[in-house]
């Protein structure tokens, strides 16, 4: 096992990376001093792992409440939100009852924003299950759902007492959920760790054969991207949201093809394309810069064209994007491979280009 930390002074807590951390009651019953905690998870991976944590806490005298909620980004609203805040008030929850958040990305955003807002606060754990979510999505704090005009446009900065990520759980995912995360995984080296880049590079078919020293290297490096930056930008004011690099495309694309059609880290991969041709256009990289990008992409098996929407309407969805200031866009972009900006100084003709450019057919 390997642990790190994301310094938030007294808001800090550490993220355990390893295989078979699920059977380690001693990493989460430091977080459940009163014996009493909520299981928030849904219906794909409570038959795998729901009760085998719950049994694991009952030995230790933990009342544990279940809540199971259906499976999808599509259900990522406020009307499965309020599922949790029912079941929380039916069995008379109180401001000492932690949540443990055990799922994807979805369950952890709507968990942790549930968790923000009943009582005005409850603490709550994260034990992400997929690997998008253990590289991203269960660290630094970000909370929230979906609306029909945007993607996690509701939500709140709510940090976690504790994240188990356990490389074991990764056996049971999808191969494309697994694909989506290793999105999410070459980001980081994209925007800040050019050696990290290098590696995924050297490595990407181990990953894709879930090779489980591999994904735990990957996971690793990435939590320790993710927690450096967040140590000092908590709240997206200025580094951050490099971490969106590839994101403004990539909401786009979800929302505008339906919540749940493409997958979190597929819109991200053909938004990361395009975020990628659109600093060529500005010469910041050259043309085999992006071919790079792209073929790595293309070796994760992951999407490399958006879907046609049209000019338009890509430019009304990504005029949603939390990163507008002003009513104007900003855009997560590469002045080179490992070093990414924020820059809201894009021509709208070159932007054109890109969206034409990059969508093929839905």
């Amino acid at each position: 096992m390997q642990t790190l930390t994301v310094g938030l002074a007294e808001r800090s807590y550490h993220i355990h990376i390893g295989s078979g951390l699920l059977a380690h009651a001693e990493l989460l019953l430091p977080h459940l001093p009163h014996k009493r905690t909520a299981v928030v998870t849904n219906t794909t991976v409570a038959p795998l792992y729901l009760e085998a944590l719950r049994t694991l806490l009952q030995s230790h005298g933990v009342d544990v409440i279940p809540i199971i909620l259906p499976d999808g980004e599509e259900y990522k609203n406020a009307a499965t939100l309020g599922l949790i805040y029912d079941a929380l008030l039916t069995h008379r929850c109180e401001r000492n009852t932690p949540l443990i958040a055990l799922g994807g990305g979805v369950i952890g955003d709507m968990t942790g924003y549930a968790a923000a807002t009943f009582l005005r606060g409850v603490p709550f754990i994260q034990i992400p299950t997929t690997l998008l979510s253990q590289v991203d999505s269960s660290v630094g704090g970000k909370t929230g759902i979906n609306h029909p005009l945007g993607k996690n446009m509701i939500g709140a900065f709510y940090q976690p007492q504790v994240v188990l990520a356990d490389i074991a759980t990764l056996n049971t995912l999808p191969d494309n959920e697994l694909r989506a995360g290793i999105a999410e995984v070459i980001k980081y080296g994209l925007i800040r760790d050019l050696p990290f880049l290098e590696w995924l590079e050297q490595n990407m078919e181990k990953l894709l054969a879930r090779d489980t020293e591999a994904l735990q290297y990957a996971v690793t490096r990435s939590c320790q991207n993710k927690a450096e930056v967040v140590g000092v930008d908590e709240r997206e004011s200025g580094e951050r949201a490099l971490l969106n690099l590839g994101h403004t495309f990539g909401h786009a694309i979800e929302n505008g093809m339906g919540y749940g059609v493409w997958l979190h880290g597929e819109g991200v991969a053909a938004g990361t394309i395009m975020a990628a041709d659109l600093s060529q256009r500005l010469g910041w990289i050259s043309t085999e810069d992006v071919m790079r990008i792209r073929r790595l992409f293309e070796r994760a098996q992951l999407p490399v064209v958006a879907p046609v929407l049209g000019v338009e309407k890509y430019l009304q969805l990504m005029g949603l994007d939390k990163k507008v200031v002003g009513g104007k866009m900003r855009f997560v972009l590469l002045e080179s491979i490992g070093h990414a900006v924020v820059t809201g100084d894009v021509p709208q003709g070159l932007l054109h280009q890109t969206l034409e450019a990059c969508c093929g057919n839905a």
